[in-house]
């Protein structure tokens, strides 16, 4: 266990963010999800309903630093390809 003031305060702060990351991440996850079960699913109003619920998702996740701007364009791009070719 740390002994100084600012170490201890350092341990708080990172179980926080830690928490919160975790959430946000999870969230993420499962929207990304949702979007492939309904291309899966071959239902293209699913898809293209759950993958404009998931674009916000995945760009507030960046802009709060969970992920990588990169990563989320990316993330964007393959899931946009993937219900296009629902036709």
């Amino acid at each position: 266990m740390a002994h100084h003031k600012s170490a201890i305060k350092r341990i708080k702060q990172n179980a926080k963010r830690n928490a919160r990351n975790r959430h946000v991440s999870s969230t993420l996850k499962t929207y990304i999800k949702r979007v492939r079960e309904a291309v899966e699913a071959k239902d293209k109003d699913a898809a293209v309903a759950a993958l404009k619920a998931a674009i916000p998702v995945i760009d507030a996740t960046a802009s709060k630093g969970v992920i990588h701007s990169s990563n989320a364009s990316r993330n964007v791009s393959r899931l946009t390809k993937l219900v296009n070719t629902l036709g």
